[in-house]
């Protein structure tokens, strides 16, 4: 007597969409990852390597001068960074490669940013990050180039606060 029975093709499609969304999930709730090793070019010139972050804890923020979001949490991004610049903490701030340069560099001078800014002019960076498509997008880095913590979309400045003070407290 044959017991073995056959999953409906609905019921086989939705265990395969359970399998491959828990997997999604569980790669990007539970653990760290290293960040990846790319090179900014900052407005000014300066070329840093994520390696060269390494004993500073560093949050990378995909942004465009378009992205209503973006414009609205950069004077935070930059308060956020003043604060905290001096116990090690870095902010890169990536501007997309759809954002003309000129209107990045105008927006930051305009803004007087106290943060580096880097032109993802051919996207390799934003792709290197898991291929980032929505802005902002922001990464916090911690001082052994891990990925400590994701958001999408805006950043909620009260969830970064603690985060970000529990990487400072960590050694480099």
């Amino acid at each position: 007597m044959n017991t073995t029975r056959r999953l409906s093709p609905i019921a086989l499609a939705l265990a395969i969409a359970a399998l491959v969304f828990g997997a999604t999930a569980w790669k990007v709730f539970t653990g760290v990852r290293a960040a990846p090793e790319v090179q900014f070019a900052t407005l000014s010139g300066e070329l840093i390597n994520m390696s060269d972050l390494r004993g500073k804890v560093t949050l990378v923020n995909f942004w465009a001068t378009s992205c209503a979001p973006c414009v609205k949490e950069i004077p935070a991004l930059a308060q956020t960074h003043l604060q905290y610049k001096a116990r090690g903490y870095e902010t890169i701030a990536v501007a997309m490669d759809f954002d003309p340069p000129n209107y990045v560099k105008a927006f930051t001078e305009r803004n007087a940013l106290p943060f580096k800014v880097a032109l993802d002019a051919r996207g390799e960076i934003a792709k290197r990050f898991g291929d980032v498509r929505v802005v902002p997008t922001t990464f916090l880095i911690d001082r052994q180039g891990r990925i400590i913590r994701t958001w999408l979309g805006e950043l909620d400045f009260k969830q970064l606060a603690p985060v970000l003070e529990a990487a400072l407290k960590e050694p480099a």
